[in-house]
């Protein structure tokens, strides 16, 4: 039976991937940066947000706007972003913004901001919308209608991709269809870079993850303090770290302004910088410099004849 999936991947064998100053990690941190892009009845939607806040949506009569959900992303857009910003800034280290194209034109300080302090800028969607509801024509122009956004609000069009929790199955093909792409990231099956073929052509996808990141403290049995956050973190890294002095690998961490950005999650994420800060052997970096980093140490393969 013939199964369009790659199972396999690397296997026990994975590619030195030849990190800058002999890295045993990479180290990327993301920010997903999606505020006043979710859904709401104010933008024409027939329903509110309902996750990743402070409390489950879905309170409020379906149709009318849920005010209180409404201030819980707010409050990303308007103290949550500036508190984590500030803990790159102090500590002269960057980050990978996963940005919708509606956020940052609803908050153009934000996207200046990104923007001055060095960090790269991945297309998170026009709005945060789920693109494996959509069909091929509407995704196409979504994804048009993203990059011209973006072109407009940071001057350049974004280095990478990342749906809203996972692809449609032509999202790839149509983002190697549009071209200007480094990379997409929408995967969750790897902990390094792989190229993939897409209509006879090489695309990298640079996997994600779900499980270091802040989303579990709005799931159950998921983080509860910032102290748990800085716990897992450290063990996720300590074990990459152990197993990087023969197989070094890539560590995403994942973020979003309106839950880290809380103060006693804040101060999590602060303790885990500073831990890293004082380890060696550890390459904290933008999305962009390893897609282009892994093109030029691993370029793609030659095509097939």
């Amino acid at each position: 039976m013939q199964v369009e999936r790659d199972l396999v991947g690397y296997g026990p064998t994975p590619p030195n991937p030849q990190w800058p100053g002999g890295a045993r990690v990479a180290v990327n941190f993301v920010l997903n940066y999606e505020e006043g892009s979710e859904y709401a009845v104010i933008d024409g939607d027939d329903r509110c947000e309902l996750g990743l806040a402070e409390a489950q949506g879905g309170r409020v009569v379906a149709g009318q706007r849920d005010m209180a959900f409404e201030s819980m992303y707010e409050y990303g857009s308007r103290v949550g972003v500036w508190r984590v910003l500030r803990l790159f800034r102090e500590r002269g280290l960057p980050l990978t913004a996963f940005a919708c194209a509606v956020a940052l034109e609803r908050n153009p300080r934000v996207a200046q901001a990104l923007v001055s302090d060095g960090h790269d800028l991945c297309c998170h969607g026009w709005r945060w919308e789920e693109h494996f509801r959509l069909e091929p024509d509407k995704e196409r122009e979504r994804i048009e209608r993203a990059v011209q956004s973006m072109k407009k609000t940071i001057g350049a069009a974004p280095d990478g991709w990342y749906c809203r929790y996972g692809p449609s199955p032509n999202t790839r093909r149509l983002l190697v269809e549009h071209g200007g792409f480094l990379y997409d990231s929408d995967a969750y099956n790897d902990e390094l870079p792989y190229w993939s073929s897409v209509a006879g052509r090489s695309h990298l996808v640079i996997p994600y993850t779900m499980d270091a990141n802040d989303a579990k403290f709005t799931t159950a049995g998921g983080f509860s303090t910032g102290q748990s956050f800085t716990t897992y973190l450290r063990e996720t890294f300590d074990q990459l770290y152990d197993e990087g002095a023969e197989q070094p690998r890539m560590m995403s961490v994942g973020l979003h302004p309106r839950l880290v950005g809380r103060p006693g999650r804040a101060h999590g994420l602060a303790a885990f910088l500073d831990y890293l800060q004082g380890k060696e052997g550890v390459w904290i970096c933008r999305r962009a410099d390893i897609a282009r980093h892994w093109i030029r140490i691993h370029p793609p393969p030659s095509p097939k004849l």
